[in-house]
């Protein structure tokens, strides 16, 4: 690609418009892209910015509205048609087939590839080219988050797209990734590729893109030179008022050990996932212990362990409140108060064919929502409309799919429901993971106020900036192995960047072995 005709934009929009029954999700938007411009969407969870994405990669068709693509008007059909003018996406929620491998997936979206062998060679040496190293012959059902937004990534960049639209592209990255994919995405743009930015990370707008366009409640509210503005005045022309901030301020008790975790051992349930190796840590009510870690070091099997999705065999193991709760199912622990929002969020957090009532249900029910053996659906719907209140869910109405809302509205509802429970223990994997900068905030401080009741809260995060603005203490897992713990005000990012990659007190060794875990007296299952 190289930087001709730069005087003709790469992609026009004029008036696009999508009229949903019960809202305009996008209204005579215009826009427009220059040959290797960077350049941003910004705008709250449920704005439109994902909708209008959608039209330009022929996903959906716009009711009113016209694309013009290196000044032609074009009519974008579906999206095999958007990759072969040029144009790649990589979604927000994954669109990846879980009993496929990497090279399998990747293969879909390609149409020349030769032999799956040669594309498998092509992924490891772009993958590692790009700072995002896969294993072409992995299984996704056994990708971590993380992981699997690699391979959404890494899919369109084989495609060497002209245009490269990226939907929350960072959400599950480390900083690490962050920084390869940014030199990364300025080399495609020195070379003539286009590429529209969605994210809820102000610095990262700020460092990355050239302009950007400010979308609330499916309108153009403004345009922007990055360079000319900050994280602050783009947060007021985003969400239309000051950004909200968290008070970290707790009270100075000293709580009970909530959670105990100790000497944790448990093989990973597949080839590709990473075993816990004397995993032991403590959490006390009235504080908040982050979890930080790169992605696929552990995280997914430490959180099924936690949540009761697969117990253990050691009862002794984990203990809640005292009581040994490792053989216990997640039903079980969860009358012992236990809450918890995975990092899957459809199918693991919300069933998707239900509304947001019904999957309010599925955890709260336990709260006054059955008598007599009955569900109380009046109750459950102003649980759920409470859910939609406080932390500021954009639906319809509590009856609406669940599915029917964006990815960060989605997120929001699940973390409400599981805070307004007040638990005693509460574990959270992500919280803010492609929520908006105001919603952030407000899940944020709901998980301080959480603290500051008395509950214990455990967060897993690979947003180093979300762990040190919240948590009182850090805990580091690399390669299955837990560091010790540290108060957040002795230590530092570069520290904690330094322990991801296990350079702790007693880090990772180079080895898993069952039997060597089993001499020593470490229970195994």
């Amino acid at each position: 690609m190289t930087l001709t005709n730069i005087n003709i934009p790469r992609l026009q929009l004029e008036g696009m418009t999508k009229i949903y029954p019960a809202v305009i999700a996008n209204e005579s938007i215009d826009m427009t892209i220059a040959p290797g411009e960077i350049h941003a969407v910004l705008g709250e969870n449920g704005a439109g910015k994902s909708t209008l994405m959608k039209m330009i990669y022929g996903v959906i068709k716009p009711d009113r509205g016209r694309i013009l693509w290196n000044g032609e008007p074009v009519d974008i059909t579906n999206p095999a048609h958007a990759r072969k003018l040029g144009i790649g996406m990589v979604f927000q929620h994954f669109s990846l087939f879980e009993t496929l491998s990497v090279a399998e997936n990747i293969s879909l979206a390609m149409e020349d590839y030769g032999s799956l062998d040669d594309l498998s060679r092509r992924i490891s040496e772009v993958s590692e080219e790009y700072g995002l190293p896969l294993d072409p012959g992995r299984m996704v059902h056994s990708l971590s988050v993380g992981i699997r937004q690699r391979v959404e990534i890494l899919r369109c960049l084989l495609q060497q797209p002209k245009l490269l639209i990226m939907d929350e592209p960072t959400s599950v990255l480390t900083p690490q990734a962050v920084r390869k994919m940014f030199a990364t995405l300025r080399r495609l743009a020195a070379e003539g590729c286009s590429i529209l930015y969605i994210s809820h990370k102000l610095d990262e707008i700020m460092e990355l893109c050239h302009s950007a366009t400010i979308i609330r409640g499916g309108k153009v509210t403004g345009y922007a030179v990055c360079a000319e503005e900050s994280a602050a005045s783009l947060a007021r022309m985003m969400i239309g008022r000051e950004l909200p901030t968290c008070s970290r301020k707790r009270p100075d008790v000293e709580g009970q050990e909530c959670l105990r975790v100790n000497r944790l051992c448990k093989i990973a349930a597949d080839q590709f996932g990473t075993s816990l190796e004397r995993v032991s840590f403590s959490v006390y009510s009235g504080e908040i212990v982050g979890l930080a870690g790169i992605s696929g070091n552990g995280q997914q099997e430490l959180l099924y362990a936690l949540s009761g999705e697969r117990p253990v065999a050691d009862r002794g193991a984990i203990t809640i409140d005292g009581e040994s709760v490792g053989h216990l199912n997640a039903a079980q622990r969860r009358e012992l108060g236990l809450g918890f929002v995975p990092e899957e969020r459809l199918g693991r957090g919300a069933v998707p064919g239900m509304s947001l009532s019904d999957n309010g249900i599925l955890t709260a029910h336990r709260h006054g929502m059955v008598r007599k053996g009955l569900l109380d659906f009046g109750r459950a719907k102003r649980f759920a409309q409470k859910c939609v209140t406080d932390f500021t869910v954009k639906c319809g109405s509590v009856d609406d799919l669940i599915t029917s809302l964006s990815g960060g509205n989605i997120q929001k509802f699940i973390t409400g429901r599981e805070i307004l429970q007040q638990p005693k223990l509460l574990i959270v994997s992500q919280p803010t993971w492609g929520v908006d900068i105001g919603a952030a905030n407000i899940i944020r401080q709901a998980m301080i106020d959480l603290r500051n009741n008395g509950s214990a809260v455990l967060v897993v995060s690979e947003e180093l900036d979300e762990l040190f603005e919240i948590c009182d203490r850090l805990l580091v897992i690399a390669r299955g192995r837990v560091s010790p713990s540290v108060k957040v005000e002795k230590t530092s990012k570069e520290e904690i960047g330094l322990w991801m990659s296990g350079m702790f007190p007693g880090g990772p060794v180079d080895t898993n072995k069952a039997r060597e875990l089993q001499s020593e007296g470490c229970c195994v299952d």
